[in-house]
């Protein structure tokens, strides 16, 4: 059971916001040590399980890809398609987005989306442009970063709570190994699987509800750069003279 304090390691070390990375390399070369394993072969079992997990790998294939199809015009391609649905405001396409990352997380596609393949060159521009069109005026940079941000959630939220429901994911095989082997049941991932579908429910209710929140927290500080653009402050009008 002393092997485990790696698991202390990374607590700590995301406690205190260290580095993903680094934290993770130090609590796998700690379990290593506390394993009683040698140098070599604690450096073997890096290498060995950075070969064979190809995710690992795979962006420096998606980012060029990204890269071109941006260059391209993705971009703006996808702002003019949200532009044409008109009814269809920040919050609802976010939403939408929330309920589709989940269900197909849930039947084991995760690789749909993401921050890079998917949030940022077209989640996110649409997003902003919905919101614009909305607004019926450009976003102020302020804006424009809390959208993407809530459009960043959205994917990592329905990913998160989504996966769960899939009986072959990696974190419900570790759960069912280590309880069955440790305390002797006959845990099965179906069961797991169930009931991590109560939870995803409440993250889609109470994420979505936060979603569509955004549309008024949008209007309104909209509407409140508008009025300090048409009525500045005295002393901003002085410094702006001077």
């Amino acid at each position: 059971m002393i092997v485990l304090l790696g698991v202390l390691v990374v607590i700590l070390g995301f406690v205190t916001r260290r580095n993903p990375v680094l934290v993770v390399g130090v609590a796998g070369i700690a379990t290593g040590l506390l394993a009683r394993m040698d140098p070599s072969a604690i450096l073997a079992a890096f290498g060995t399980a950075f070969a064979d997990s190809r995710s690992v790998t795979v962006f420096a294939i998606v980012l060029p890809v990204i890269g071109l199809l941006e260059r391209y015009g993705l971009r703006e391609q996808a702002r003019t398609l949200i532009g044409r649905l008109g009814r269809l405001s920040a919050g609802r396409f976010l939403t939408v987005y929330l309920l589709v990352r989940q269900i197909t997380a849930a039947f084991g596609l995760n690789n749909l989306g993401g921050p890079a393949q998917t949030v940022r060159p077209l989640v996110a521009p649409m997003a902003e442009a919905a919101a614009e069109r909305t607004a019926g005026a450009k976003l102020p940079d302020r804006l424009r970063e809390k959208v993407r941000s809530y459009a960043a959630s959205a994917d990592n939220v329905g990913l998160f709570f989504g996966e769960d429901c899939f009986i072959a994911i990696g974190s419900i095989l570790l759960i069912t190994g280590f309880v069955n082997s440790t305390y002797h049941q006959n845990l099965e991932p179906t069961q797991l699987a169930l009931w991590a579908i109560p939870s995803a429910v409440c993250a889609f209710v109470i994420h979505g509800a936060r979603l569509l929140l955004l549309d008024r927290r949008l209007e309104r500080e909209m509407a409140a750069t508008a009025a300090e653009n048409a009525y500045p402050l005295p002393h901003a009008s002085e410094e702006a003279g001077k």
